[in-house]
């Protein structure tokens, strides 16, 4: 088994956080919360390992964006 760095577990956890959160929302707008966390992370796969600062700058502005749409008050999404 491969042994992850602190980042990629970081990102894994966000990643796992953000499709988490999609269950709290309404059945109908789900595949769209879905879709978007999804595009995010495949957008930016291509960043290298050894980036630490796009990635922390990443991951930080994933985390902003989760804990956003993570509000009760935000029932769609669109891109």
């Amino acid at each position: 088994m491969v042994r992850l760095s602190g980042l990629q577990r970081d990102v894994i956890s966000l990643y796992r956080q953000c499709l988490r959160a999609v269950k709290q929302k309404p059945t109908d707008t789900q595949p769209h919360f879905r879709d978007f966390a999804k595009s995010e992370f495949h957008k930016h796969r291509d960043v290298g390992k050894k980036d630490f600062g796009t990635i922390e700058y990443l991951l930080r502005r994933g985390r902003n964006q989760l804990e956003l749409w993570s509000e009760p008050g935000i029932r769609d999404i669109h891109r």
